[in-house]
């Protein structure tokens, strides 16, 4: 019987290269500082687009340290400090002393943060359902199985430079 080794492969090369180019497509979408603005303003809430993001990890990674949260958001940490600084002093976030480490302070929302990023969870919520109005439930039921699967896969992956 023939092998059919070969075939695999390249099926299985064929479709990393469409999961490759739909992950660049889906993050090229959510990097937007257009798409950002716009959820800001449909929230009703004011905050300067570039602490946006740092606010919304926060709320769902925190606590969380500033050499962490940097790395999450492809940003250089001072520049993330500065920022994490600038969301303390509007009482969107607070800092807490890491018990393991007295010497790193994590962020962690704050009632008032937690009340913006709601709201941008309710513009967020309205914009995905009219994507998925025309996708049945199983579907849907796929997508989060297989992207929390894909997700957990990654970040347990090794790092290539290690």
């Amino acid at each position: 019987m023939p092998s059919t080794k070969n075939v695999q492969n390249t099926h299985i090369s064929d479709q990393i290269r469409e999961i490759h180019d739909a992950l660049i497509d889906i993050v090229s979408v959510m990097n937007r500082p257009q798409r950002d603005e716009e959820m800001v303003r449909d929230a009703g809430i004011a905050l300067d687009r570039a602490l946006f993001p740092l606010l919304v990890v926060i709320e769902r990674r925190g606590p969380i340290g500033v050499v962490e949260l940097a790395d999450g958001v492809g940003r250089d940490y001072t520049t993330v400090s500065r920022q994490v600084t600038k969301l303390e002093s509007l009482d969107l976030v607070e800092r807490q002393t890491n018990n393991a480490d007295r010497r790193v302070r994590k962020a962690v929302i704050a009632p008032k943060g937690k009340a913006m990023t709601d709201k941008v969870d309710g513009v967020r919520e309205r914009n995905a359902r009219a994507i998925f109005e025309t996708w049945n439930a199983q579907e849907v039921d796929d997508l989060v199985r297989l992207m929390r699967k894909l997700a957990d896969a990654m970040k347990d992956a090794p790092d290539p430079g290690d």
